[in-house]
């Protein structure tokens, strides 16, 4: 399926039906599709078709997203970019996919004109708020335009370059396709679901968002992520699935607004871009209710490596299957999972290794970057860059990211199960823990946290409480409490301005 075909199956269910809202206003079906062609239209008058790539750089905005759906219909290729990176990043994203056109919203002129000039290969440039601009940009297009893709290249997406240079993965109608298969079959849907997209729809928000439309759902965007308008909204359009980040999640339960939310409408409450806490994670249980639901991928394996059911946090008997709670559900469906060493050998259960994929969910391949794409698919296998296990039940516990290990006196500390037992403690809103550079240690096992509004800790405190659970090895030696944890476009705490700030 093309990315159009998704919005062409919700509206097959109905053409005047709900499709995408913001702000109050809803655009039906019918609606969308017309100017997703009339978008497609636009981009061939101007000389983009099948295979050429289409930029768009915008905040979570109806228009924008309808934009994805003309470039479909174009046969042309999406290249969603984040309006959070810096200008230097965009610009180098943008001549790495050798994007042809851009359509980006009025508040990043200023960015666009600092880097345009450097960029030959730009040559379509639309303002899709900018009313002058963008009628006459539409006005170019005088017939349908719906044509086939030169192959199944659906989009490309920026890894990021805050560690290097960055890589483009290369994703296909097919994975696309994959992601939205498991997505129906593992997860709890009735008939038009109601999505609410407070996180990027350039990241998981977005691809999230073809599911719900091939079950002819509804999707309400958020401009501006706000968790005070999140619960309102939730409320307001009686939402059955939404997805946010864990350190999210916890605001939301933070939330003064929370206790007088009705929330019972969910059906899904999805979470994963990082490690959740066990201890929060069966306070959402409690406190929103039996529809929370884990998923697991990355990038290159888009959302749905594993996955965890709402029903599967419980047992048969209904109560909280707390021993489950610390994993990342079992391999999906349509995926094959396995555990390596650094050999390329094939572990077995029970035993800590690289997370490895196989399956039509795995990327095509880094654009432009034959190196990167064979290191990424060494012995016939997908690197998830993920350490891990499969237990005897086939659940996926994911000890840490191989870059964040801590080797600290000789031995290995996986930080995700340090910053699992801090956050037990009653009074920790977030945290993070990494290594830092020592004499006698080699690494320095450090903590950084984030309290809870009005609440207060000693180092000490903290420290007797880690060791109780942990022991002393995995004790941090050094303990920072920060007001905020610096954080990514997409919410996750950034172990590497933490690192640099405390150097």
């Amino acid at each position: 399926m093309r990315l159009a075909d998704y919005l062409d199956k919700g509206a097959s269910m109905g053409q005047d039906a709900p499709c995408l809202t913001t702000d109050g206003r809803t655009r039906s079906y019918a609606e969308v599709r017309k100017l997703s062609f009339r978008v497609s239209a636009a981009l061939a008058a101007r000389g983009v078709g099948p295979g050429d790539r289409v930029a768009v750089l915008s905040a979570n905005d109806p228009t924008a997203f309808t934009c994805v759906f003309g470039i479909s219909r174009a046969g042309a290729v999406w290249c969603p970019i984040n309006p959070r990176n810096e200008a230097a990043e965009n610009r180098d994203l943008l001549a790495l996919f050798g994007c042809k056109a851009l359509i980006y919203q009025e508040r990043f002129a200023p960015l666009v004109e600092r880097i345009r000039g450097e960029l030959p290969e730009l040559t379509t440039l639309v303002c899709l708020d900018d009313p002058a601009s963008w009628e006459e940009f539409l006005s170019l297009g005088v017939e349908e335009v719906d044509v086939p893709a030169l192959d199944d290249l659906a989009m490309v997406v920026g890894t990021g370059g805050t560690t290097g240079r960055p890589k483009g993965v290369e994703l296909t109608g097919t994975n696309l396709e994959t992601m939205t298969a498991i997505t129906l079959m593992s997860y709890p849907f009735g008939e038009r679901p109601v999505y609410l997209a407070l996180a990027p729809l350039t990241h998981a928000a977005g691809v999230l968002c073809f599911p719900i439309l091939a079950k002819g759902g509804e999707i309400v965007v958020m401009p501006t992520p706000d968790v005070g308008v999140f619960l309102a909204l939730i409320e307001r359009h009686r939402v059955t699935h939404t997805f946010l980040p864990p350190t999210l999640i916890y605001m939301v339960l933070a939330h003064e607004d929370f206790d007088r939310t009705d929330l019972g409408t969910l059906q899904c409450f999805w979470y994963g871009a990082a490690p959740m806490s066990v201890a929060r994670l069966e306070e959402a249980l409690r406190r929103i209710g039996p529809v929370m639901g884990q998923l697991f991928g990355q990038t290159e394996a888009p959302m749905m490596v594993s996955t965890m059911a709402p029903a599967d946090h419980f047992r048969t008997d209904g109560t909280v299957a707390t021993e489950r709670l610390a994993s990342a559900g079992r391999p999906s469906p349509l995926v094959t999972v396995a555990i390596m060493d650094a050999g390329g050998s094939l572990l077995g259960r029970g035993e800590v290794g690289e997370i490895v994929v196989r399956g039509s969910l795995v990327m095509r391949g880094y654009h432009r970057d034959p190196e990167a794409t064979a290191a990424a698919s060494a012995h016939g296998w997908h690197h998830t860059g993920d350490i891990g296990y499969l237990d005897d039940d086939n659940f996926l516990f994911i000890v840490d990211r191989a870059k964040d290990m801590v080797i600290t006196g000789g031995f290995n500390v996986y930080s995700t199960e340090v910053e699992q037992a801090i956050m037990q403690h009653p009074a920790v809103q977030d945290c993070a823990v990494i290594g830092l550079p020592d004499e006698k240690w080699g690494e320095r096992l450090t903590a950084v946290l984030q309290l809870r509004a009005g609440a207060t800790l000693e180092p000490a405190e903290i420290r007797a409480f880690v060791k109780d659970r942990l022991g002393s090895v995995k004790t941090p030696k050094q303990i920072e409490v920060w007001p905020d944890l610096p954080r990514s476009k997409v919410g996750k705490i950034l172990k590497t301005d933490l690192k640099s700030r405390l150097a």
